[in-house]
């Protein structure tokens, strides 16, 4: 290229593709088309390199093409341009790469670097082994960009070992060599291993960069190293990298999954130049550690700062709506989101899902669900969780089959919540099925699996298999443990519950509110009212558990079932905690139950002055009036149950049988055998009387009205 023209459209193109001045340069193309210069294949190299690092690859490949006798330099052009796309510019990099191979040009380091760039995009460890072989065999491999590149593609595909081989083997390493191996160690949350690296690149008197102390600072992200972090910030400090807002965003990070938010929160305020990412990471700390409502301030702050969110950001936003269920917040975030063009983002759509089901808003969440064409099986898992969430099983089961259907892999959270749902319905058949499919995939006795295996098993009443696999659990979390014991106390095996209640605290298990409930339930079932009250003293002296309603409500159920209601009724009087109307409700029903028609009427009374809103309260009080002959009170319960809009809930139940699910509800005229059930009924009703059934003296039916009547009245 001796030619003064040609040297001078050489070196305007070289300027135009540092400034990247793409319309410049293609006015300097236009003019080596003019003059005939195209043929040289220095300025046609020089062409392609400019189109490529201007991001036009449709005009760089027509360039390409039409060189007569392509070098290396013609390759490597292209190559490199391509590597900086996204996936389909990665594969087109292997194509080329085939090609050029085919074709008899021997590749140098320039090429390698490339080709392993497009390698570690695609996660293609494969073509790497092959292009790392060729490298060694051409001598390349010596150069520390292509090593460089090569250790990336490595520690992105996950193949750490390799990684270490690599760059133990390595000639000569440079800052992003080292940053490279300490961040592949990070990313596979392997942090003694990415200290290691980072205390050897100290020994060799390399100096810290904001790549290298960021990869570590990601590293150190575990509340077990926090005092490990603590020291690498002030290692920031002393160098001065804390310019750098990289370094700023790590750190920021660091301290919030560690759960030091005071630390995250001052390193944050004493960021200079705050971006998304360290808005993100100190909103995403905070909704991640419960603080769901510092998590929305932070986010209105962001918002007034006038920086665009990310769509990480927004997650972790709506992540802190799902947590308070602040529904109205939620969708704003969702037209916020909908205005910067998330919606089609996978992991916004879910976080979405996952936000409106945990706010009760199944509807909403399935409009998101259905949005996506292809939802994936994370969504499908927040979808079906948010259906049995919020009681929906029957939901719940038919979006599972459907699933299968489609041949969704399920994960352990999909099993986990579809065995709850058959535990709500009492499906024993159907979580069978589950069961076997928990052992097709693979899936072992671990938590969350086994947990929720032994609780549908126990909830069904099938409690030897419950206590088969909660025998065969690895490892038993308080659920666990609470399933059983809640499983025998409803089945009639009291003894049995309080005898595991033992054996979970010798095993160093911990109990819960929940434990006690279940506890002071098998109590109140056996009669043991002594126990009982210790075991209630027990919560607060012996584990600081605050009693709650469901604690008091055992007791005075415990009290009412052993025939103590004056001493039930005083309990409830001495009460502090707020317990509405629950407790009189259980005393109300013990009363009728033993006939202490006065002291029922004394809770009845107590209950409508609270403005009960249960109808069954005032049917009681109406039965205990009627026991009494006091036939106005009746009638002034009637007239108050109607003057406040009290109506009788339908009761519900349902059977399975084969591979469905019958539900009954009073009054429903839908079932598809309505007739034949009720010919069964009459035929029932008709032997119960004639087996000389009468309905005791102080029913609701007796003295003054038949049941029709009554019935009529309170519906």
């Amino acid at each position: 290229m001796t030619s003064p023209r040609y040297r001078s459209c050489f070196s305007e193109l070289v300027q135009c593709t540092k400034q990247k001045n793409l319309l410049r340069g293609r006015a300097v193309h236009a003019r080596i088309v003019k003059d005939g210069s195209a043929c040289c294949v220095y300025l046609s190299n020089s062409l392609v390199n400019l189109y490529a690092k201007c991001g036009d690859l449709f005009h760089a490949k027509r360039v390409f093409d039409n060189i007569q006798d392509k070098d290396v330099v013609s390759w490597n052009c292209l190559i490199n341009g391509y590597s900086q796309q996204d996936l389909t510019g990665s594969s087109l990099v292997m194509e080329l790469f085939q090609r050029m191979q085919a074709e008899n040009v021997l590749p140098n380091s320039h090429t390698f670097a490339g080709v392993f760039t497009a390698a570690s995009s695609l996660s293609d460890v494969f073509s790497g082994l092959q292009a790392h072989t060729l490298a060694i065999k051409t001598d390349s491999f010596s150069d520390v960009f292509v090593g460089s590149s090569l250790l990336n593609m490595y520690c992105k595909s996950g193949a750490l070992a390799e990684a270490r081989k690599v760059f133990d083997g390595m000639p000569e390493r440079n800052s992003v060599s080292w940053a490279t191996m300490i961040s592949g160690y990070a990313m596979q949350r392997s942090a003694l291993e990415a200290f290691e690296i980072f205390k050897l690149m100290r020994l060799k008197d390399e100096r810290e960069n904001e790549y290298a102390l960021s990869s570590i600072l990601s590293a150190l992200a575990d509340p077990e190293f926090l005092s490990t972090g603590s020291q690498i910030h002030c290692l920031t400090v002393k160098n001065g990298l804390l310019v750098f807002v990289s370094v700023g965003n790590a750190l920021v990070t660091m301290y919030a999954k560690c759960g030091s938010l005071d630390d995250a929160l001052k390193t944050f305020e004493l960021s200079g130049d705050k971006n998304s990412i360290t808005w993100s990471a100190i909103i995403t700390g905070y909704s991640q550690s419960g603080d769901s409502c510092k998590a929305l301030k932070l986010f209105s702050n962001m918002h007034l700062a006038g920086i665009i969110p990310s769509e990480f950001t927004l997650v972790g936003v709506l992540n802190a709506c799902s947590d308070t269920a602040a529904v109205g917040e939620g969708k704003q975030v969702h037209g916020y989101l909908l205005k910067l063009g998330y919606e089609s983002q996978v992991y916004i759509m879910t976080a979405l899902v996952d936000m409106y089901a945990k706010c009760g808003s199944t509807l909403d969440a399935r409009k998101g669900f259905d949005y996506l064409q292809e939802p994936d099986m994370v969504l499908w898992t927040s979808m079906i969780g948010g259906y049995v969430q919020n009681g929906e099983n029957e939901n719940a089961m038919n979006l599972y089959a459907r699933m299968r259907i489609e041949g969704i892999m399920p994960n352990e959270l999909t099993m986990a919540s579809i065995l709850k749902a058959c535990s709500c319905l009492a499906a024993l058949e159907q979580g069978k099925q589950i069961h076997a499919c928990t052992i097709k995939h693979g899936f072992g006795l671990e938590i969350p699996i086994g947990s929720a295996l032994s609780t549908m098993y126990a909830k069904c009443g099938s409690l030897e298999d419950g206590s088969i696999v909660f025998r065969r659990m690895p490892r038993r979390d308080i659920v666990s443990w609470n399933a059983m014991i809640s499983g025998l106390a409803q089945n009639g095996h009291g003894n049995e519950a309080l005898e595991l209640f033992e054996d979970m605290q010798l095993e160093g298990t911990e109990p819960d509110y929940v434990t006690f409930v279940n506890i002071l339930s098998a109590c109140s079932h056996m009669g043991l009212v002594k126990r009982g009250r210790a075991y209630f003293d027990m919560m607060s002296d012996k584990f600081g558990i605050v009693p709650r309603v469901e604690h008091y409500a055992c007791m005075v159920d415990m009290l009412g079932r052993a025939g103590k209601l004056d001493e039930a009724k005083e309990f409830i009087e001495s009460t502090t905690i707020d317990h509405g109307m629950c407790l009189w409700r259980i005393l109300l029903s013990a009363c009728r139950n033993f006939r202490n028609y006065e002291l029922g009427a004394y809770a009845g009374e107590k209950l409508m002055e609270l403005g009960s809103q249960e109808s069954s309260a005032y049917v009681l009080l109406s039965s205990i009036y009627i026991a009494l002959g006091r036939l106005e009170d009746v009638e002034r319960v009637r007239r108050m149950m109607r003057l406040r809009g009290v109506n009788k809930e339908p009761g519900c139940s349902w059977i399975e049988l084969k591979d469905g699910v019958h539900v009954f509800v009073v009054g429903d005229q839908m079932h598809p055998e309505i007739k034949t059930i009720r010919e069964e009924l009459r035929i029932l009703s008709k032997q119960i009387k004639d087996e000389g059934y009468h309905p005791p003296p102080d029913s609701v039916s007796a003295n003054t009205c038949n049941d029709e009547e009554l019935v009529a009245a309170f519906t």
